[in-house]
């Protein structure tokens, strides 16, 4: 079973950076698209971000210009830099891989939180 493994995340102050990374526990032959979504408490899970294998992404309006996702595809991870965090991007971040022709695989989720 192959699993994703995060890192990063932890504490940061308003307007501070902070940076994710998510990487497949073993060689996945294909990954079709990698991203990221967040769940604040008491709130639905969001997607913050999306990259597909040709590097084409997608970003919540609440994240563009301050969030980057980009991803190694040999290495099977991806990753998500976070800039001018704000107290509103506090959430458990889980990222997440569709391989082709299987289910999608989560994270363990990582918790990002902004305060002063």
């Amino acid at each position: 079973q192959v699993q994703l493994v995060e890192s990063g995340g932890g504490l940061v102050q308003p307007g501070g950076s902070l940076g994710l990374s998510c990487a497949a526990s073993r060689t996945i032959f294909s990954i079709n698209a990698m991203g990221w979504y967040r769940q604040a408490p008491g709130k639905q899970r969001e997607l913050v971000a999306t990259i597909f294998t040709d590097g084409t992404t997608n970003y919540a309006d609440s994240v563009k210009g301050r969030f980057t996702t980009s991803r190694d595809n040999a290495k099977n991870t991806v990753y998500l830099q976070m800039n001018s965090l704000k107290p509103e991007d506090t959430a458990v971040y889980f990222c997440y891989a569709d391989p082709v022709g299987s289910i999608r695989i989560w994270g363990q989720g990582t918790q990002v939180t902004v305060s002063l």
